[in-house]
């Protein structure tokens, strides 16, 4: 082999070896499905208990003291305390589902949460029920 053609294989190697390199960056930058968020225990390992209703019907353009406008589909909770955003884990008889803080003014007392009419419904709450409930949090890698 002269050094000619040596040059060349090297050269040719040091494109497929960057060729290689770019093809790893450009699949490392593709979106990957998020981990889904798991609830973080409440002091003890267990979880907050805390009574529930759903918020009723959502009015004609109903905007949230989060500033959020409702509609049939939002799913959130009501908490007079926690921070709008606040991302939870809320659980009721065999159904978990992940929710978050949308408003933080109470339409009826008696309660602690109140749930749009449609978290209410996936999680077959009817009427002031006893939920359990954990702030989110992402796994840990």
């Amino acid at each position: 082999m002269t050094s000619g053609q040596r040059i060349v294989a090297l050269m040719a190697v040091g494109l497929l070896a960057a060729l290689g390199a770019l093809a790893v960056l450009e699949l490392a930058d593709e979106p990957t499905a998020a981990p889904a968020p798991v609830s973080a225990p409440a002091p003890g390992g267990g979880w907050y208990e805390a009574l529930a209703a759903s918020r009723g019907p959502v009015g004609d353009a109903e905007r949230t003291t989060c500033g959020l406008i409702l509609t049939g589909k939002s799913l959130g909770v009501t908490h007079p305390v926690l921070p709008c955003g606040a991302r939870l884990v809320v659980r009721y008889g065999d159904s978990t589902v992940l929710t978050e803080v949308i408003d933080n003014q109470l339409k009826s007392g008696g309660r602690q949460f109140e749930l749009t009419e449609s978290l209410a419904r996936r999680l077959s709450l009817d009427g002031t029920q006893q939920v359990r409930w954990r702030f989110a949090s992402r796994p840990s890698s």
